[in-house]
């Protein structure tokens, strides 16, 4: 049975949330990209933590908003963008090769320029819910037909790697919408 390319799970704490983004780090492969939806606060930063570290990064994680884009060593090296300031667009068509790379791309605040990202990607949705508590949607947005070779090998990476954070201790399911 192939991976699911949707879930809908709920977070009780910025550990496990973390938790989370280090399930992802470890599974996602070269060239994957990591779209983060979420208001102010929503823990889209606190996912990234534990993305690095799944990526063996050994640098702080800070929200690149002053930056647009800040890139950390890894095992896979993480090219971390904000795209909260208006004009990120551009930041997208000149920065391409990050985000086709040999690393892994991750963009907070992806809404403002879902239109000028690549597929296939992972999104990821953040909403709060309370006190240290986060409702997490994600679903991997497919490749654009016609799709081939290294785009359809990724979609099924990230597929596989949505999977496998799915089951990250702690989370509770909830029905998918």
């Amino acid at each position: 049975m192939a991976p699911e390319s949707r879930w809908r799970v709920l977070s009780p704490a910025p550990e496990v949330t973390e938790a989370l983004g280090e399930r992802l780090g470890r599974a996602l492969v070269p060239g994957a990209l990591l779209a983060l939806v979420g208001e102010l606060g929503s823990g889209k930063t606190t996912l990234v933590r534990g993305l690095a570290r799944g990526l063996g990064v050994e640098e702080a994680v800070a929200s690149p908003t002053f930056t647009r884009m800040r890139a950390l060593p890894g095992r896979l090296a993480l090219y971390h963008f904000d795209a909260w300031r208006g004009g990120a667009e551009s930041l997208f068509e000149e920065g391409g090769e990050f985000l086709s790379g040999e690393g892994v791309g991750v963009v907070e605040w992806a809404d403002r320029v879902a239109a000028a990202l690549p597929r296939p990607r992972l999104q990821l949705e953040l909403r709060h819910r309370g006190e240290g508590l986060r409702e997490l949607h994600g679903q991997v947005v497919p490749a654009a037909p016609p799709a081939a070779g290294r785009a359809l090998d990724l979609e099924r990476s990230l597929r596989a790697a949505l999977e496998a954070a799915a089951g990250t201790p702690g989370l509770e399911s909830l029905p998918r919408t």
